[in-house]
């Protein structure tokens, strides 16, 4: 193969030659050392969570790969959100604006320094995002490895993961799960480092990362710590490097096609509803002329639920696993995939599913045979929701409405709202509105889940719904939950006219969310509405209100149009 001149090689003799050897030298590299291609191995471990805290073993494989290929690895830190552990400070409004944080962090270090290439190491929800941005945003050839799922546990002799001590919790507070059982469930839900052992936010974007080509097919999901992954990581160190001579670039592969690969797998196993502004902020980044909003619209009725892991079926993650995974679900979808699309492996998604079988044909179905026909996410569009409102349905039944009118009650801020339901405020047949959650209002996007889940646990899950302008967890909802309905409140979206007693009406089927008032009166109400006040003078959060684009932009951070 030929050798292309190297960007990290600076000309010898001049003033950053002459700093950068000197300081190189010093950390004990060779001549020959400083002609390798330099690697950044994008390490986010932390003892804060178990998401992350094995992350420096798999660091150290992928270093020693990287060197076995002929390349120099240098390993540099990010930081690294759990949204269980990060969430106590402000809110939970440090998740979301974490995203972008550690995208900048990984250009500071590795376009300052002029690296030649990344392996990124993605683990919790806002990691694999955050690495794909920085990618797409440098475009110097890059590929993830997905650093695996949590074992789940057992509790009183039925099984219990996270998602179950989230619900709980919620059930806890309103009265109906005993501390004890709380604590015992806590106790037993995690035994081993990864991320969450269901089809949540964390394995809906490694699936995502997979289907858009960015890392090497079959790694999504693994379970941490396995054999398989140190072997996927080890070919990931060794791939990265025949990468750089290649020139091959993170959009040579994020082409429209990939995202449109990437929406249909999350489409086929009903994941999370946050991955659609995760991969609308990467085509930004991109330079990708995306809307995956529309994307998500145009491809509902067209891709059918192939897969039914945990919370939306029976299934759990491991035997998503050994039934193939997302490779297995691209297999199965091939038909109507973009096959033409590029990946890591210089190959194509085509030439990549050559030979694919799917293990377990009940757990990963064909196209005529399907979990369910109609999607498991919906966008609903409507004059409450302009720019739209997600709900996520999962499989349709057991008992959960399609549709639904009723009577606003309006809260401003979760601890209002859960405190009206403790009150018994909040009655069968109501539309709780809790807005000021979204990008700007929060800023960073307040969650609606805990207050979702205390409505559950209070025996009202099916017949009130909730409405609001801020996230909800990737793992799970009850009931008929809009959310991230857009524009947000405090922009003036509609959400920021609604009144109690407001009439809500909302219909899954036709995918519409509408406030029943006349147009007269909503003008009349928008003529009144105050500007809406910046909350923060200094700090990460004071810079992300100021600067965060739309949802229907990915929420990434202002700059010029391109």
């Amino acid at each position: 193969m030929k050798k292309k001149q190297l960007r990290s090689n600076f000309e010898p003799g001049s003033t950053r030659w002459a700093g950068r050897r000197a300081q190189w030298r010093a950390l004990g590299l060779t001549d020959e050392d400083m002609e390798k291609p330099k690697i950044a191995v994008v390490n986010t471990s932390s003892e804060l969570s178990i998401c992350f805290s094995h992350v420096d073993g798999i660091a150290k494989v992928v270093k020693d790969a990287v060197r076995a290929a002929g390349g120099l690895p240098f390993e540099i830190r990010t930081m690294a959100v759990s949204d269980f552990i990060t969430s106590a400070g402000r809110a939970g409004t440090f998740l979301l604006p974490s995203r972008d944080l550690i995208t900048n962090d990984i250009e500071v270090q590795v376009e300052g320094a002029q690296l030649d290439g990344m392996v990124l190491l993605s683990s919790c929800d806002k990691t694999p995002p955050g690495h794909l941005m920085a990618a797409a945003r440098m475009n110097i050839p890059s590929i993830s490895v997905l650093c695996g799922y949590q074992k789940a546990g057992e509790y009183k002799g039925h099984h219990v993961d996270i998602e179950d001590v989230f619900l709980g919790a919620g059930h806890h507070l309103a009265g109906a799960l005993s501390f004890e059982d709380l604590k015992g469930m806590a106790d037993n839900a995690i035994q081993s480092p990864g991320v969450c052992a269901g089809m949540g936010t964390a394995n809906s974007m490694h699936s995502v990362v997979e289907a858009l080509g960015m890392a090497l097919p079959g790694g999504a999901p693994v379970e941490a710590n396995s054999p398989k992954m140190f072997d996927y990581a080890k070919r990931a160190g060794q791939r990265i490097v025949d990468m750089v001579w290649e020139d091959l670039k993170p959009r040579n592969i994020l082409t429209k096609g990939a995202f449109i690969n990437a929406s249909a797998v999350v489409l086929a196993v009903s994941g999370s509803i946050n991955c659609i502004k995760h991969l609308q902020a990467i085509a930004m980044e991109a330079g990708t002329d995306v809307d995956v909003y529309n994307l998500f619209e145009t491809l509902a009725d067209r891709i059918p639920i192939l897969s039914a892991v945990m919370p939306i079926g029976k299934h759990t993650i491991e035997q998503f696993e050994a039934a193939g995974g997302a490779l297995g679900v691209m297999k199965q979808l091939e038909p109507l995939l973009e096959t033409a699309a590029l990946t890591v492996t210089g190959k194509t998604v085509a030439e990549n599913l050559a030979g694919v079988t799917v293990g377990d044909p009940e757990v990963i179905r064909p196209l005529d045979r399907p979990f369910a026909t109609k999607p498991g996410i919906v966008i609903l569009r409507g004059n409450l929701a302009p720019d739209g409102a997600i709900v996520k349905i999962g499989l349709r039944g057991e008992g959960r409405p399609l549709q639904f009118r009723g009577p606003a009650k309006v809260y401003e801020d979760s601890a209002e709202a859960e405190a009206a339901l403790k009150k018994g405020e909040i009655k069968r047949g109501d539309a709780v509105v809790l807005r000021g959650q979204g990008i700007h209002g929060g800023p960073g996007m307040g969650g609606a889940s805990r207050l979702v889940f205390q409505i559950d646990g209070a025996g009202l899950g099916p017949d009130v719904a909730v409405i609001t302008d801020g996230q909800l967890s990737g793992l799970v909802n009850k009931g008929l939950v809009l959310g991230e309905v857009a524009p947000e409140s405090a922009t003036g979206g509609p959400l920021a006219l609604v009144q109690n007693g407001d009439s809500i009406f909302v219909d899954v089927e036709k995918k519409v969310a509408t406030l029943e008032v006349p147009e007269a009166e909503l003008a009349a109400r928008a003529a009144r509405l105050k500007p809406f006040a910046i909350k923060h003078d200094s700090g990460w959060l004071s810079i992300y209100e100021r600067t965060v684009r739309p949802l229907h932009e990915g929420a990434v951070l202002l700059r010029d149009k391109q």
